[in-house]
């Protein structure tokens, strides 16, 4: 099996290409979605971050109140980095059991974790490819702005804060230019996957 990372900026289009590669076959993981479970009620995610955070970071029915760890952690790079120690560990044991089980179903697939700090955490080592999806900063912008109903001074904040695009791509094995929309994103993609999968044998080997 061949493990793809898929990455890029904040609003660029991530979600819609790993869903793409779903629809063509490939085993996804939404690395979003992982974090959410891993942090469910009772877990040793939770726990951890109650331990570290306080009880300000439950509601009332004692679940996450994500709102209240962003308000945390939002500008303060030293409680960001605690928290990523954190779930970092749990999120990745919980892909690599995932992509242990698929490697034993389908030895000649493809997995795609999409995540959006690959790159940053140095976890590129971890995959066989990285795909980066990126698009015109303009178009970026109004995405962010129209996705989470942020004003423009926000929202140019948000992404002044997460490393550039530019140099998110320079790490990539492939990208993929969101900027023109689903359909033309959707061929690209599938150009992607063509070539994902010509490094696939039958052996499980690229």
């Amino acid at each position: 099996m061949l493990h793809a990372g898929l990455t890029g900026s904040i609003a660029v289009g991530k979600s819609f290409v790993l869903h793409v590669f779903a629809e063509l076959g490939c085993h996804t993981i939404d690395a979003d979605m992982i974090a959410r479970e891993v942090v469910r009620h009772g877990t040793p995610g939770l726990r951890a971050i109650v331990a570290a955070f306080g009880d300000a970071v439950l509601d009332a029915s004692g679940n996450l109140d994500r709102d209240a760890l962003g308000k945390i952690i939002f500008n303060d790079d030293a409680k960001r980095l605690r928290l990523n120690a954190i779930l970092h560990p749990l999120i990745i044991n919980r892909q690599r059991a995932l992509q242990s089980e698929w490697e034993q179903t389908s030895p000649d697939g493809v997995s795609v974790v999409e995540a959006a700090l690959i790159v940053e955490t140095g976890g590129k080592q971890r995959f066989d490819k990285l795909i980066v999806v990126h698009c015109h900063p303009e178009v970026q912008l109004r995405r962010l702005m129209t996705r989470n109903a942020m004003s423009e001074a926000e929202a140019r904040r948000r992404i002044a804060a997460q490393m550039q695009q530019r140099e998110k791509m320079l790490h990539a094995d492939f990208t993929i230019d969101s900027s023109s929309g689903f359909d033309e994103t959707r061929e690209q993609t599938m150009r992607v996957y063509n070539d994902l999968k010509s490094f696939v044998t039958v052996n499980g080997k690229w």
